[in-house]
């Protein structure tokens, strides 16, 4: 598993092979010189104390601060090339993360909070950014350079060698034991930093709620557990992290005392120099640097494939709502809509139960009926938000799922309750609903919404930033702009979920104006719990627990006595009764 994952950050790191290839070889160049510095030890010491040669005496400082400069350059490129390759591979991994998280269905965001996602997206792929620097670095740059010294001490002393060699592995042994830890702590800790960044996520988003029912202390006391949480995960793994470093410097200083005692001893007995004592000395010294930082690096990599984890388990989720191999393509529809016995769980719990409906064109159909009932589930089905269980949903007499994606959503439009708008101007989000759509046509979709009026008021009129979410319009103005988002797709179907359920009466009639002109000529579904809105419908249909109970005109359903009836008297309990005589 593990090598599946970390041969996967290194495969989005391959189109960028010329860069880690200058950090290659700066690191060959690193590694090579630390290796011939502990080399050249030995014969500058010899040739100029044992032989007073003052002229290599006077070039040495000079030759030191040249290796050193060569040194710095060649660590500067090894770092910028390896650093910038791998923010350039993140890159990549965070779009491809992002790219197939937004081709993914409903159900699977029901699943997964924002806050959880948010994490994986920023967090868990810069803790990625952080291994995937280290892999080259390290094997590279710190290998060469163990390598380089390693061949220096079995030149200087094979027997003194082997006591260093003995020690190596068991601080090798010791990285991958503390390293396994490390790993299994970093993906918990991440999921518990996803926990926490959903609670902001909740908490900014409603900050209304919070102020408005004095929920700040809870929210708190909720945000304090959370990191409490992770901060019990993530101290485990500093732990480790911590404890690696002195247990390899234990070893380490085993072996350097093991070197000392034996060497000293060869070198009294003459069987070395003092001068090739000192070069293996400053060799063997060296090499541990950079094998502690080989474990180190492991350790990196560890919490690197910890994340890498969870966000390639995004990156491989696949779709559940997909294009199949015979699909057809529709350029527009006339807008006919029809269920055929459709039946649709959620989990294992029926939602909807046997469902038939027809919509000729241009007709309006309203859904209505208690909370729970399936009204907003029936309407999902038709853009294909979920897939239905059985039956079939049908548009022009062809089922949605032999119409390639991408045609079946320019069929439909929706106006929701909840007014999502972006952090752009006006005109664009207009445009949303119609990226080629002209100034001329936003416009004009702008007033048949009649929100030209209030845009033109606004400091830069269409070039006007609405801030978080439309933070700087009203209710009525943001539902406005959303129909005029849904005019300029010019959809045949239109879907509208309680478009109008959180405007006051000035505003919901405004919008209903601007509703009545983006209904005219298109079929519409629409969902309301304000039955006077809903009179007019030429088809109304009561769902309850899934089902359809009645369907038929207003003065129909009151005629019957029904559940439509008793739904209708809760609310004009107090008025003469409403006739619908004839159309508007």
């Amino acid at each position: 598993m593990s090598k599946s994952i970390f041969g996967r950050i290194v495969h989005y790191s391959k189109p960028y092979w010329g860069r880690i290839a200058i950090s290659t070889l700066a690191s060959i160049a690193v590694g090579t010189m630390d290796g011939g510095f502990a080399y050249l030890v030995e014969p500058l010491l010899r040739k100029t104390f044992a032989t007073n040669d003052k002229t290599i005496f006077t070039l040495l400082p000079f030759g030191v601060v040249l290796i050193f400069a060569v040194r710095a350059l060649s660590r500067f490129l090894n770092d910028y090339f390896i650093r910038t390759a791998g923010e350039l591979a993140v890159q990549d991994i965070r779009n491809d993360l992002y790219r197939n998280s937004m081709h993914l269905g409903l159900r699977f965001y029901h699943k997964h909070p924002t806050g959880s996602l948010m994490s994986r997206v920023l967090s868990d792929v810069a803790v990625m950014q952080n291994g995937i620097a280290n892999v080259v670095t390290s094997i590279c740059r710190d290998g060469f350079s163990a390598i380089s010294l390693l061949v220096v001490i079995f030149y200087r002393s094979w027997e003194l060698a082997l006591i260093t060699f003995v020690v190596i592995p068991l601080t090798v042994f010791s990285a991958q034991k503390i390293g396994k830890h490390i790993k299994r702590l970093s993906g918990k800790s991440q999921e518990k930093i996803g926990d926490v960044a959903a609670i902001l996520q909740e908490t900014y988003t409603g900050i209304k709620v919070v102020k408005a029912f004095g929920l700040e202390e809870w929210v708190v006391q909720r945000f304090r557990a959370a990191t409490t949480t992770y901060y019990s995960f993530i101290r485990k793994a500093i732990k480790y992290n911590s404890i690696s470093a002195p247990i390899s410097e234990m070893i380490t200083s085993i072996g350097i005392a093991g070197v000392i005692w034996v060497g000293g001893s060869m070198v009294m007995r003459g069987e070395i120099t003092s001068a090739e004592f000192f070069s293996f000395l400053t060799a063997m010294v060296l090499v541990y640097k950079p094998v502690k930082s080989l474990n180190n690096s492991y350790n990196i990599i560890q919490t690197s494939i910890g994340a890498a984890a969870r966000v390639f388990e995004i990156i491989d989720e696949k779709p559940e709502i997909a294009d199949t191999e015979n699909v057809v393509s529709v350029e527009r529809a006339t807008g006919e809509v029809e269920f055929l016995d459709v039946s649709f769980a959620y989990d294992g719990e029926m939602v909807l139960n046997h469902i038939n409906l027809y919509a000729r064109h241009g007709e309006i159909i309203a859904l209505v009926g208690p909370s729970g009932g399936g009204k907003s589930t029936l309407v999902s089905l038709i853009p294909r938000f979920y897939d239905v269980t059985s039956g079939s949903v049908m548009v022009d007499g062809i089922d949605i799922r032999s119409i390639r994606m991408a045609d079946l959503m320019r069929q439909v439009a929706l106006v929701d309750q909840e007014t999502m708008l972006f952090n752009d101007t006006i005109a664009n989000n207009i445009r949303y609903g119609n990226f080629s759509a002209s100034d001329v046509e936003v416009e004009a979709a702008a007033r048949a919404a009649f929100a030209h009026d209030f845009i033109m008021e606004m400091p830069d009129g269409y070039s006007t930033n609405i801030g978080d979410r439309g933070a700087r319009l009203s209710g009525g103005q943001r539902q406005r702009i959303c129909i005029a988002r849904a005019l300029v797709k010019d959809a045949p179907i239109l879907i509208m979920d309680e478009a109008t359920s959180a405007l006051d009466t000035e505003s919901e009639q405004m919008v209903q104006k601007a509703l009545d002109n983006l209904m005219a000529n298109r079929t519409t579904f629409v969902i309301a719990h304000r039955l006077s809105t809903v009179l007019h419908a030429d088809k109304i249909l009561v769902l309850e627990d899934g089902r359809i109970v009645e369907s038929g005109s207003h003065d129909e359903l009151l005629s019957n006595g029904g559940l439509y009836k008793r739904l209708y008297s809760l609310q004009f309990s107090d008025r003469d009764p409403i006739v619908v005589t004839s159309a508007p």
